[in-house]
């Protein structure tokens, strides 16, 4: 098969592209950075974002369309027929954030919050939870059938490993530096499900091409829950035997996310205890597939440690975690004098 990856360089489609690649399929994948082609994986450099660069693409027919691009509903569907008259199965990566809360393990028919919620506020947002199940209703309603709908929860990978709501530039590169990693204990109570970023990509490469998919919507997530206490027990574990040192931990009662834009992750997501019926993805791919998470959890970690490499850390945040740590960066951390002005007013002025 001949199969387009829009925008699959990350977390799950680097492991998604070597998977089909070993499978025997033709790869094509797009990528806004120059990037070596082998025999079997093309890289197209270009952003998938740019209708121009997208259109040449889909010029051609694709056996599949794994879209992994994160669009606002009106992006999305002024393009969501090109998509689908371009491939015989186009695989949308939607996210298990859609899911309301729920004491029973969840199922891919469980509620979604879009369809639940009471809160007027919030659902007259474009909120990433509420973005994904809108598109998924684009879907649904587009009188076509050759989709297929795949719902990751909190994936991790070799180069991407999450606390709470916050990016490894929040917490890990702060213990790096010999800083305390700052978490708050309403979400440290919660239970979460994570999945390794490769199980993840098993389980869309099981569907890639499956007739049996087309029309239907699966979330692809581990076989183990626990609370994030228990992952951030892991983290600190690891680090403190890879840095021969302690790493001191300061725990807040809120999420400071709380009081900022973020808030809607918090209160309709991490506040939710997460556990799932995985069985519907299972008929394509057996259980005992899906990593031990921990254990997987533990290896990623110590695998980035061998070659540390950080995103640009959002400087808001990490100038309110330097407030409760009685840190202050030196200006000359910074580039720009935006953010220095940034930095100083979160750090002193601006309330928590």
């Amino acid at each position: 098969m001949k199969i387009l990856l829009l925008g699959g360089t990350g977390a799950m489609g680097a492991h998604l592209a070597k998977i089909l690649m070993e499978r025997g399929e033709d790869v094509f994948v797009t990528t806004r950075k120059s990037r070596q082609s082998t025999c079997k994986i093309t890289y197209l450099q270009g952003d998938a974002h740019d209708n121009r660069f997208l259109e040449t693409l889909l010029q051609d027919h694709w056996d599949a369309i794994v879209d992994f691009m994160v669009y606002n509903t009106t992006e999305f569907k002024a393009r969501v027929d090109k998509l689908l008259q371009a491939t015989t199965q186009y695989i949308y990566l939607s996210s298990s954030r859609v899911y309301a809360d729920s004491k029973d393990p969840i199922t891919e028919d469980s509620p979604r919050l879009l369809d639940v919620s009471r809160d007027k506020t919030y659902l007259a947002t474009d909120e990433y939870a509420l973005t994904k199940a809108r598109q998924e209703n684009i879907l649904q309603e587009s009188g076509s059938k050759n989709w297929t709908i795949i719902r990751p929860y909190i994936t991790f990978s070799e180069i991407r490993l999450q606390l709470g709501v916050m990016e490894k530039e929040s917490w890990l590169s702060r213990a790096l530096r010999g800083q305390p990693i700052v978490f708050s204990r309403d979400i440290a109570s919660k239970i979460t499900t994570l999945t390794y970023g490769y199980d993840v990509a098993q389980g869309i490469a099981a569907t890639c091409g499956e007739k049996r998919a087309l029309g239907e919507a699966f979330h692809i997530t581990g076989n183990q829950s626990f609370t994030w206490d228990t992952v951030l027990d892991h983290y600190r574990t690891i680090l403190e035997k890879e840095l021969g040192h302690t790493v001191k931990i300061i725990m807040i009662e809120k999420a400071l996310q709380l009081k900022h834009k973020g808030k809607y992750q918090v209160m309709y997501d991490r506040y939710y205890n997460r556990r799932f019926d995985n069985s519907k993805i299972c008929q394509f791919m057996p259980a005992t597939t899906f990593h031990n998470s921990l254990e997987e959890l533990d290896r990623c970690l110590v695998e980035f440690l061998r070659n540390p490499i950080f995103n640009a850390a959002g400087v808001g945040l990490n100038a309110k975690l330097d407030r409760i740590c009685g840190i202050t960066m030196p200006l000359s951390a910074f580039n720009g004098w935006k953010d220095k002005v940034k930095y100083l007013l979160c750090r002193y002025i601006l309330p928590l």
